[in-house]
């Protein structure tokens, strides 16, 4: 069950409405760096959780701030749509052009699908992809994701605050930069609580690793041609960060053999000659070979 409050989270003003600045704050809405994505995130991270309630708990709760986020994004839009000055809105209708650009950077269905409000779409009005969505049931898994999502997040929330001169939205993306470091810190501490690098990698660290193919778990497979540009680091020499294993570097080599499949199913009606093997081709042209060969008195050299 969810309750909600009718004061936002963090007060949103705008004293220059501008929107433009309204269009590019659809990408923290429904971008992949967005608030929409983060939040259903976390919720179905939750509602899928298995093992200690805390987690879960504490999920719900950070999912459920999220929706808050979304609420005060979505004024900032409104605020800086409802209030852009007619004159701007009225010149760029007078000089065409597609509508002076789309009222001089909005997004039109800002206004014609939105009333001039916030939709569920990025910057560009791609609308919100649900597949963006990680929720693994693997509790470490999630959380390195997680902790991906809010550095993008706060990636982009940086350059909003950049890109703006608006006292009022400098401010409220402020708020949002500060909340974005807590769950990147929030996240690592669940991982750290469940073992860190060395307990809880490799992830799942349920999979015994003696079925692995042993010599390849921690080595830095190099596809270079030559020998002196192979990028050297952290990762290619000393022990693994699990703490099971020693970094080596390995040159790429081929040791699967060519593939060989099977001809096409006669119901997938590929063409005829892609329906007969390799062998039965070489054996019909074998056979015509040697029927000219004896037709002609002759023999094979």
């Amino acid at each position: 069950m969810f309750y909600h409050d009718k004061q936002l989270q963090y007060k949103v003003r705008v004293e220059k409405p501008n929107p433009t600045f309204a269009r590019l704050l659809q990408q923290a809405i429904g971008g992949i760096e967005g608030e929409m994505r983060v939040c259903l995130q976390y919720l179905f991270q939750a509602w899928n959780s298995r093992g200690p309630q805390k987690y879960r708990d504490m999920l719900l709760e950070t999912g459920t701030e999220e929706i808050a986020h979304i609420e005060m994004l979505a004024t900032a839009v409104a605020l800086n749509l409802e209030g852009a000055p007619l004159g701007m809105q009225e010149a760029a209708i007078a000089q065409d052009n597609v509508v002076g650009a789309i009222l001089g950077g909005m997004n039109p269905r800002q206004f014609l699908s939105g009333g001039l409000g916030a939709m569920p779409f990025d910057a560009e009005g791609v609308p919100f992809n649900g597949s963006w969505i990680v929720s693994s049931g693997n509790l470490v898994g999630d959380m390195y994701s997680n902790v991906a999502a809010e550095a993008t997040g706060r990636t982009l929330a940086t350059r909003l605050w950049e890109i703006t001169d608006d006292p009022g939205m400098k401010d409220f993306l402020s708020f949002l930069i500060a909340r974005d470091t807590m769950h990147q810190n929030q996240w690592l501490a669940v991982i750290e609580e469940l073992g860190g690098l060395q307990g809880a990698l490799p992830v799942p660290n349920s999979f015994p690793q003696s079925e692995e193919v042993q010599g390849f778990n921690y080595s830095f497979v190099s596809t270079y041609l030559g020998n002196d540009g192979i990028p050297q680091g952290r990762w290619t020499q000393g022990t693994s960060l699990d703490g099971k294993g020693e970094f080596r570097v390995v040159k790429a080599e081929p040791l699967g053999g060519i593939p060989q499949l099977a001809p096409p199913v006669p119901q997938g009606h590929a063409q005829t000659e892609q329906m007969t093997t390799m062998d039965s081709l070489i054996g019909t042209v074998t056979d015509k070979v040697k029927g000219a060969m004896s037709g002609s008195g002759g023999s094979p050299s």
